[in-house]
């Protein structure tokens, strides 16, 4: 779809689109005109959930999702059922008890009933006021029907619903109440009403609520407490019988003693250990033959008189021997030696063994006394660790006892201390809960603005946009085509031109070219037959093709005009042109001399036709017989190989290919072709297959849209 498409369907619907926004707008200011006026009032209840002045502890953190579920919550209860049903029995019983001040004039029904049945009717309906009775269908079925009369006097909860806003704004603490009505009076009547109303209702319920709830947790937490002093009772009971007051305490108090006598025990061990080890060792080496305990030995000391005694040999010698030089050799080596023993003798003997003697012996000694006290004290230790196993191991049986008894000690405890916290938070909830309060009487006020001009408007643009709506539905569902860029996506092919309506179905290309007069439509014709021509000229001169085909996806397309057209247009141009077409009633022009009875047949058979100036016309077969059964396809291109030399374009009118038989044997013979496509008209699925059949033909030029407005 494109814009020129709709703008051509308006324009042959222009009375449509400008009819029927009049007709609906005169029709909407009459019935407008006879509405009557409204009147709104408005009422505003306070809550106190957001309100720090009624608050007692007015840094209190606001909750909002929990606020806003509140505020929902009231809302909805403001229009339950309950509450509808209430404010419908006031506005009956207001009317009944004063009948010159009704809000609404009595329907036919009331206005029927007497003095005695109104009454009484009056008195019915405040009793159900009274028991706050919920009214349904049901309520028809006794001697008066309350669901009827509610209905006929415009108080049934349908009807107040339908003109009553009951909202909350933003983040204030109000609750807007509205309604809207023909009577001042009565819109401030209901929105009073039902908030006072509201109020009361939800007030007693909350209080009845609260009572129960506060009256159920008070039984729990008794119940609580009976546990609690009863798991309490029992432990103490125990710890008494059992002589224990804090048994976690005393056991860890004994059992730190254990772990320190354990610890004096094993460090007694430790000194007699070390001291056995010490007393052993001096042992050792008092019986031993330490040095630095007993000195040097005999065979030390005899070795040095030894050498004193030979080395007093030897000077003896010397001097006897008349001092000779190796006697003094020798007495040089005996000093020698002498002096090395007494020098190894005496670095031997630098300690005093006598002296350390006495030491090893007394410490000893003190090693013996200490060993002595570490054994019995061992015997001290355990005796004590004794004792105190023996009380540790008499503790052990309670313990798991008195951790049940605790355990459940606890826990009681807890559920009590649970217990209260709901109980004081109920009681807390009770004495400062929502604190409801209408904070705005609903007052009567002037009409509200007239909504007139917006309905009739509103109609006007309203019916308007649905004829624009039904042209556009009807431009998209249209699959017909209508320009040249249409045909080209349809096909997936391209359009070498498109020729306009002519419009009269009598006129031949003589009337058209020979025309002088100022006529728009011949001249715009011709000068899209010239733009056809020159594109054909174009494909056949590139490979010096003769023959040209022009067939059409349907019948009626205008193909055998075109024909004719486009014959006229060669000849113009001074080619000698030979047209095979079907029988046309008027000639082509006087000056060609146009001979119209040779037939396309005949010379085939004969092999013999007439030339005329530039336009030979000969004309096909009215049986529409096939090609292939008059000749073979040699002779048939023979007999073409004979015109072409004869002509200078040969321009065949193909049977649409709708006639696929006949159709496709002219096609075997023609060189180039060209499909001519009707406005306006669309293609079917099974004209697809014919599509694609011509594109694939290797002489195939395009489409032509004919017939264009």
């Amino acid at each position: 779809m494109d814009f020129k498409s709709f703008l051509q369907h308006a324009n042959r619907n222009k009375w449509l689109i400008i009819g029927i926004p009049v007709a609906v707008i005169v029709i909407t200011f009459f019935l407008v005109s006879r509405l009557p006026k409204q009147y709104e009032s408005e009422a505003q209840v306070s809550t106190g959930l957001l309100d720090p002045s009624k608050k007692v502890i007015s840094n209190e953190t606001v909750d909002w999702f929990t606020t806003n579920q509140q505020f929902s919550n009231l809302v909805e209860k403001f229009t339950m059922k309950k509450m509808m049903d209430i404010l419908t029995y006031k506005l009956i019983i207001h009317d009944l008890e004063n009948q010159k001040t009704s809000f609404k004039p009595y329907p036919e029904l009331v206005e029927n009933w007497s003095q005695t049945e109104r009454q009484q009717v009056l008195d019915l309906f405040k009793a159900r006021l009274a028991a706050k009775a919920v009214l349904t269908l049901d309520d028809d079925k006794g001697k008066y029907p309350f669901y009827t009369i509610a209905e006929t006097m415009g108080y049934s909860e349908e009807d107040l619903n339908i003109h009553l806003d009951v909202s909350h704004s933003g983040n204030s603490d109000l609750i807007t109440v509205k309604y809207l009505s023909e009577s001042p009076v009565l819109s401030a009547y209901v929105v009073n009403t039902l908030s006072s109303e509201f109020i009361s209702n939800y007030s007693t319920d909350v209080t009845l609520n609260q009572n129960s709830s506060a009256r159920i947790l008070d039984s729990l937490l008794q119940g609580k407490k009976t546990q609690m002093d009863l798991k309490n009772e029992q432990l103490s009971k125990f710890r008494k019988t059992k002589g224990v007051l804090n048994l976690t305490e005393q056991s860890a108090t004994v059992y730190n003693q254990i772990s320190l006598y354990e610890s004096q025990r094993a460090e007694a061990m430790r000194v007699i250990q070390s001291n056995g080890g010490a007393i052993a060792t001096i042992e050792s080496k008092l019986r031993g033959s330490d040095k630095y305990i007993n000195g040097s030995s005999r065979a030390d000391n005899r070795e040095i008189i030894d050498l004193k005694r030979r080395l007093q040999l030897a000077n003896n010698a010397f001097i006897d021997g008349g001092f000779k030089p190796s006697d003094q050799r020798r007495i040089d080596s005996l000093n020698r030696i002498l002096s090395s023993r007494s020098a190894v003798n005496a670095d031997e003997n630098v300690i005093n063994t006598a002296s350390s003697k006495q030491d090893l012996v007394q410490q000893k000694l003190a090693l013996e006394i200490a060993l002595q006290q570490a054994r019995s004290s061992i015997r001290s230790i355990d005796s004590e660790l004794s004792v105190l196993r023996s009380r540790y191991s008499g503790m052990v049986p309670f313990d798991a006892d008195i951790q049940n008894y605790e355990r459940d000690a606890e826990l009681a405890t807890k559920d009590y201390m649970a217990a209260l916290d709901r109980f004081n938070l109920a009681k807390t909830d009770q004495k400062l809960g929502l604190n409801l309060k209408i904070e705005q009487v609903g007052l009567p006020g002037n009409p509200k603005p007239s909504k007139k001009v917006l309905y009739v408007a509103g109609s006007g643009i309203g019916s308007l946009s649905l004829c624009i709506g039904f042209i556009f539905l009807l431009v998209v569902a249209n699959t017909s085509i209508t320009n040249a860029k249409q045909l080209e996506a349809a096909t997936q092919s391209v359009a070498i031109g498109s020729l306009n309506s002519i419009g009269n179905k009598e006129v031949n290309p003589r009337d058209i070219w020979n025309d002088k007069s100022d006529n728009d439509m011949f001249t715009v014709y011709k000068e899209q037959i010239r733009s056809l021509r020159f594109e054909i000229f174009n494909q056949m001169e590139l490979d010096q093709s003769k023959i040209l085909g022009i067939t059409s996806l349907k019948a009626n397309a205008g193909k055998t005009f075109i024909a004719y057209s486009l014959a006229y247009a060669f000849a113009l141009t001074g080619k000698k042109v030979l047209l095979i077409a079907d029988e046309q009633s008027k000639q082509l022009s006087d000056e060609t001399g146009l001979v119209t009875s040779q037939s396309f047949h005949s010379f085939l058979v004969k092999k013999e036709f007439h030339t005329e100036d530039l336009i030979t016309v000969m004309n096909k077969s009215s049986e529409r017989n096939s090609l292939l059964e008059i000749q073979n396809v040699v002779s048939l291109r023979n007999g073409f190989d004979v015109l072409k030399k004869e002509f200078d374009y040969i321009i065949i009118d193909i049977n649409s290919l709708a006639d696929v038989n006949i159709s496709k044997e002219w096609l075997l013979f023609t060189e180039k072709n060209i499909a001519v496509f009707e406005h306006n008209t669309s293609i079917s699925d099974q004209e697809q297959g014919l599509v694609r059949y011509i594109k694939e033909q290797p002489g195939f030029l395009g489409w032509i849209l004919n017939k264009v407005v």
